[in-house]
C-alpha cells in the first residue's frame, strides 16, 4: 500500500548469495522445489515441518529464529505472536515501522527495502531461516527469497487477513497463540458492539472510511477489506454506496463527488502529502462541509498505517479502541 519505489537489485554481492544458496538447494527436496541454506541448518539441527502454502508445501524450521516480514500484515502477524523479526521493509513511518507496533517490539529490527521493492542483499546478510510475504506482493520474487530461506507466502493480503494469520502462525509454530489472538479479538469486538448498545443499535450506526492518496483519485472503501470486516465484526451498518465499491473494495471518486461519503460517522486517512493526495482541498470546500456528518462533529481523522496498512490483530486492536471511542462519544 505505499507508494511503489525503485530500488536496486542485483548486483555482486547478491549473485553470490543466490548462486551459493542455490547451488546447496539444487539436491534438496520438497514441492516448495528446493531448501535454502538457513533452512538445511536449520532442519539439520533440528528437523522441519511442511506449510500448506500458495506456493506449494514449504519445509521450515521447527522453531524459526531468524524471521524476515516483506510487509505490514506479516510483521503485525508476528508482533502479535510474540515474535520479533530480524528484517522487515519499511513503511511511510518516520521510524520506518507502523506507529501502532510497540516501540520495544521492533527496536532492532533491521530495514531491508521498500515493500514495492525489497533488497535481496539486506535480506540475505540477515541469514534468515524464514520469509514470510504473499503473492500478490512478491509472487515475481518468490525464486529468488526462497533461495536465501524458505519463504511462506499468502495468496493476497486485506480481506483474508485472518485465514492468512493463521499460515503465518503455522509457519511460525505459534497455533496456540493464535488462538489466543483469535478469542481476545472477538471478545474486544463483542465489548464494542455492547459499548454502542448492542447489535440493533450498531447496525443502525452507518460508517464510512475515506482514504486520501496521493497520485490517486480519492477512495471510499467498500466491505470487502481489511477494515470492512472489523466493521462487519462490531455489527456496523454501512451506507448504499459501499455496494457500488470495485469487487466490494474501493470506490475512486474525485473531490467534486465527494458527497457520496455521506454516512453517519465519516473516518478519514491520508497517504502522502496531503495537499497531492487532495485531503487538504477537499477537507476545506464547501462540499466536505456540507456534509451532515461534518456538520454533527462525527468526522475522525484516523492514522493511515493502521486503517488501511496495519492489516492484523494488533492493529485491529487499535482500531477497536478508536472505534469505541469515537462511537460512544
Amino acid at each position: 500500500m505505499t507508494p511503489k519505489t525503485t530500488a536496486r537489485r542485483s548486483g555482486a554481492a547478491l549473485a553470490a548469495v543466490l548462486a551459493g544458496a542455490l547451488a546447496l538447494t539444487a539436491c534438496g527436496s520438497g514441492s516448495d522445489g528446493d531448501k535454502s541454506a538457513s533452512g538445511d541448518k536449520s532442519a539439520a539441527a533440528k528437523g522441519d515441518r511442511t506449510v500448506k502454502t500458495v506456493m506449494g508445501d514449504v519445509k521450515v524450521p521447527v522453531e524459526p529464529k531468524r524471521v524476515v516480514a516483506l510487509d505490514t500484515a506479516e510483521l503485525d502477524s508476528l508482533i502479535t505472536l510474540g515474535v520479533k523479526p530480524v528484517g522487515a521493509t519499511r513503511t511511510d513511518s518516520p521510524s520506518g515501522f507502523p506507529a501502532h507496533l510497540p516501540a520495544d517490539q521492533v527496536a532492532g529490527v533491521k530495514l531491508v527495502g521498500e515493500m514495492a521493492a525489497p533488497n535481496m542483499e539486506a535480506i540475505a546478510a540477515l541469514d534468515p531461516d524464514l520469509i514470510l510475504t504473499s503473492k500478490l506482493r512478491h509472487g515475481d520474487k518468490y525464486d529468488e527469497l526462497k533461495a536465501i530461506a524458505p519463504t511462506v507466502m499468502t495468496e493476497s493480503t486485506g480481506l483474508p487477513w485472518k485465514e492468512n494469520f493463521l499460515v503465518h502462525a503455522d509457519a511460525l509454530g505459534k497455533k496456540d497463540e493464535a488462538a489466543k489472538a483469535v478469542t481476545e479479538y472477538s471478545a474486544r469486538t463483542a465489548e464494542v458492539t455492547t459499548a454502542l448498545g448492542g447489535k440493533d443499535k450498531a447496525a443502525g450506526i452507518e460508517v464510512n472510511l475515506v482514504r486520501f492518496v496521493e497520485g490517486a483519485d480519492i477512495r471510499i472503501y467498500g466491505k470487502e477489506n481489511y477494515v470492512g470486516t472489523i466493521f462487519k465484526d462490531v455489527g456496523l451498518g454501512r451506507p448504499a454506496v459501499t455496494d457500488k465499491a470495485e469487487e466490494g473494495f474501493m470506490l475512486n471518486v474525485s473531490p467534486e463527488k465527494i458527497d457520496m461519503a455521506e454516512a453517519d460517522v465519516i473516518f478519514h486517512s491520508t497517504i502522502g502529502d496531503p495537499e497531492k493526495a487532495k485531503a487538504t482541498q477537499v477537507l476545506g470546500s464547501p462540499l466536505w462541509k456540507n456534509l451532515d456528518a461534518v456538520k454533527r462533529g462525527d468526522v475522525h481523522p484516523v492514522k493511515d498505517e493502521v486503517w488501511i496498512q496495519a492489516i492484523g490483530y494488533t492493529g485491529a486492536e487499535k482500531i477497536l479502541d478508536e472505534l469505541e471511542a469515537a462511537l460512544t462519544k
